[in-house]
């Protein structure tokens, strides 16, 4: 399959842990997207759910295919949550914010019972880092907090340019939460889950694009099917 395919499969094996009177975090980017159709599809055959989605460009899609939707405010649990990832390791640690709703995702994601990921194969990695680490920050001082971001990173053997997100004319992005997001390309993260503590501890940082412990299985389209990984 190609890797477009491959997402397609992933989305479509996902509905199979989705059951009648679920509340679901309903991801961002074009994995999710994928998702978000099969899943309108089933609604209009009568299944009965209710989504929060994590971005205002899920919303508009879930809400014109006719997905019921609520928010974190009126419904704070969630029974799952299905989400794609830009990267993700063999221990189910990921890197997400591609589409610039990291903080959301993540948000949604932990008020789940469970995090399933879809992806295409080449989303898998042995060492994260090759995408480049998303991460959200508040406008105020955001110059020096990126320069603390350089500092905590090299502590952690991470190099490599940061850089303020912008769309592709060059107009400075901004996350639904008004916020920028600092790319990082670092090449490789060989301490996921040290980088992502001291990152978090930096003020003006919101929130990382590293998302650990957080996942419990990945559905993978891969070019004969599509393969379960479970968290250990």
């Amino acid at each position: 399959m190609t890797p477009v395919e491959q997402k397609k499969a992933a989305a479509v094996r996902a509905l199979d842990f989705v059951e009648d009177g679920m509340k679901l975090g309903i991801g961002t980017g074009s994995t999710a997207e994928e998702f978000v159709r099969v899943l309108a599809d089933r609604v209009r055959e009568g299944l009965s759910v209710i989504g929060v989605p994590t971005s205002e460009r899920t919303a508009k899609l879930a809400g014109e295919l006719g997905i019921p939707l609520t928010n974190l405010d009126d419904t704070p649990h969630l029974d799952l949550t299905i989400d794609g990832a830009d990267e993700f390791d063999g221990a189910l640690r990921l890197i997400k914010g591609g589409g610039g709703a990291l903080l959301r995702e993540k948000i949604v994601a932990t008020a789940s019972d469970r995090m399933i990921v879809i992806a295409d194969a080449s989303k898998r990695v042995a060492t994260l880092g090759a995408f480049p680490l998303p991460i959200e920050v508040i406008p105020f001082g955001a110059v020096a907090t990126s320069r603390r971001i350089a500092e905590v990173a090299s502590a952690y053997d991470c190099h490599g340019r940061i850089v303020r997100r912008t769309d592709s004319y060059g107009v400075p992005f901004f996350t639904d939460s008004n916020n920028f997001i600092f790319d990082c390309a670092f090449g490789s993260i060989p301490d996921p889950d040290g980088l992502a503590r001291e990152l978090n501890l930096i003020p003006g940082v919101v929130e990382t694009g590293l998302f650990i412990g957080i996942a419990t299985a990945a559905l993978v389209g891969t070019a004969s099917g599509v393969d379960m990984i479970e968290a250990g």
